[in-house]
C-alpha cells in the first residue's frame, strides 16, 4: 500500500490524525519483509493500515525511543545464518508511520531476536539467540547507532540435549530505574543480570547477583517488570510456565517466589510459550502459548503473586508477541504463523479478554509496538 493510498484510507474512516500508532514487523524475506504502520481505532479496537516500510529483512523485532521520534529493528537477510545481523535505526513520522533510514550496525551476533531502548534513549541492547550472546549499542543525538561498545557472549548448556546444546539469549530488557539489564538465556535457564553505565552505554555483570538459575529445562524466554518496579515475571518456554520473582532494585537482584503452568492440565500435545505482558495497572499479566494456540491470563495480587484466570483461544496459529494498550483496555496478539494480528478487549475488572472484529491479516507478524 502506498502512502496516498494509505492516508486516503485512514481519512474516509474519520480517523483524527492524533489516533495512536501502531507498529507491526512481518518476519520475512524478499517481498513480504518489512514493518507495517496501522493506526489504531481507540474507541473500536480496530487497526486502519497507514504505510509499509520495505527496505529490510526478517525485522523479527523491533524497539521505540522514549521520545517515540526513532525505531530500531533486527535487519537479517539470512536470519540465523554464518553472519552477525544488523540493527537498523529509522528517523520514524509519528503521523504517517514512514521510517526513515538512518544507519545500522552489526548485531555482534546471530538469529538476533529481542531490542530494547534505555529511559534515556541513549543505549541500545540486543540479544542474539543462535549465537548466545548480548551486546549494547550507543545512539547518538540524530538517533542513529553507534558501535558497539559491550558484548558478552554466555557459555554453558541445559538440561534439555535438543533444545539447550549452548547458550541461547532470547531477550535482555532495562530495569524501571534504568540502572540494570536483565537477559532470559534459554540455552542455560539463567536471567543475567547487568549493570547498566548510561553514560557510556556499557554494561557489566551485577556484581551483588550476576545471575538467576531457574528449574532445569525451564528454557526462560521473555522477561517484563511490575509497573511498580518490584516483581519480574518471566515466561519459560520449555516448560511452558511462568515464573514470578520479587526485584530489589538497590542491587538488581532476584528472588524467586512462584512458577505457574501457562497450560491446561489435561494438555498432552507439544507447544511453546513467547510472550508475556503486564496491564498497565499492574493486575493483569497475559502469556502466549504457541502449539496449543493460546493466551494465559492471571490476576497478580498485591505480593506480585499469580492466579490464572483463564486460557483462551489467540484466534491464530503461533501467538508470537502481545502488546497491552497504555490505557489497559486492549491486548494486541500477533499470530506469526497464523498471518494475523488480533486484536482483544480487555475488562478492566475482570481482566477477561474478548475478540473484537476479524483477525488482521498480514505476513509473518512478530512483533508490535505501540507509538503515542
Amino acid at each position: 500500500m502506498s502512502f496516498l493510498t494509505g492516508f486516503l484510507c485512514i481519512c474516509s474512516s474519520g480517523l483524527p490524525a492524533a489516533e495512536p500508532l501502531v507498529l507491526v514487523s512481518a518476519f520475512a524475506s524478499g517481498e513480504k519483509a518489512g514493518i507495517h504502520a496501522f493506526h489504531f481505532d481507540s474507541k473500536a479496537g480496530a487497526l486502519q493500515p497507514l504505510h509499509r516500510t520495505t527496505d529490510i529483512q526478517n525485522p523479527f523485532f523491533l524497539a521505540v525511543s522514549p521520545d517515540q521520534r526513532f525505531l530500531y529493528a533486527i535487519n537479517a537477510e539470512k536470519f540465523g545464518g554464518a553472519d552477525d545481523e544488523f540493527v537498523a535505526a529509522y528517523a520514524l513520522d509519528r503521523d504517517s508511520g514512514q521510517l526513515k533510514r538512518l544507519n545500522q550496525q552489526s548485531a555482534r551476533g546471530t538469529a538476533s531476536c529481542y531490542l530494547d531502548v534505555d529511559a534515556t534513549g541513549s543505549t541500545v541492547v540486543v540479544a542474539n539467540y543462535a549465537s548466545g550472546s548480548v551486546a549494547s549499542l550507543p545512539v547518538k543525538e540524530d538517533g542513529s547507532l553507534g558501535e558497539a561498545v559491550s558484548f558478552v557472549q554466555h557459555s554453558g548448556s541445559g538440561a534439555d540435549p535438543a533444545r539447550q546444546k549452548g547458550p541461547n539469549a532470547h531477550s535482555i530488557v532495562f530495569s524501571p530505574d534504568n540502572r540494570f539489564a536483565l537477559a532470559a538465556d534459554l540455552g542455560i535457564d539463567k536471567i543475567l543480570i547487568y549493570q547498566l553505565d548510561a553514560a557510556t552505554s556499557k554494561l557489566t555483570p551485577n556484581e551483588t547477583q550476576p545471575f538467576v538459575k531457574l528449574q532445569p529445562a525451564s528454557g526462560p524466554r521473555h522477561i517484563t517488570f511490575h509497573p511498580n518496579g518490584k516483581h519480574v515475571y518471566v515466561i519459560n518456554e520449555l516448560a511452558n510456565t511462568v515464573t514470578c520473582f520479587d526485584y530489589a532494585a538497590a542491587s538488581g537482584t532476584l528472588t524467586e517466589r512462584q512458577t505457574l503452568s501457562t497450560l491446561p492440565g489435561d494438555f498432552t500435545g507439544k507447544s511453546y510459550t513467547a510472550d508475556l505482558k503486564v496491564t498497565p495497572d499492574g493486575k493483569f499479566l497475559y502469556g502466549t502459548n504457541r502449539g496449543h494456540d493460546s493466551i494465559a491470563s492471571y490476576r497478580i495480587g498485591a505480593d506480585g503473586t499469580l492466579s490464572l484466570l483463564s486460557i483462551d483461544p489467540s484466534l491464530g496459529k503461533g501467538p508470537q508477541n502481545l502488546l497491552v494498550t497504555p490505557d489497559g483496555q486492549w491486548l494486541l496478539c500477533a499470530n506469526m504463523p497464523g498471518n494475523s494480528v488480533v486484536v482483544f478487549r480487555i475488562d478492566t475488572s475482570s481482566g477477561k479478554i474478548t475478540a473484537t472484529g476479524a483477525p488482521h491479516e498480514m505476513p509473518m507478524p512478530s512483533c508490535i509496538r505501540w507509538v503515542k
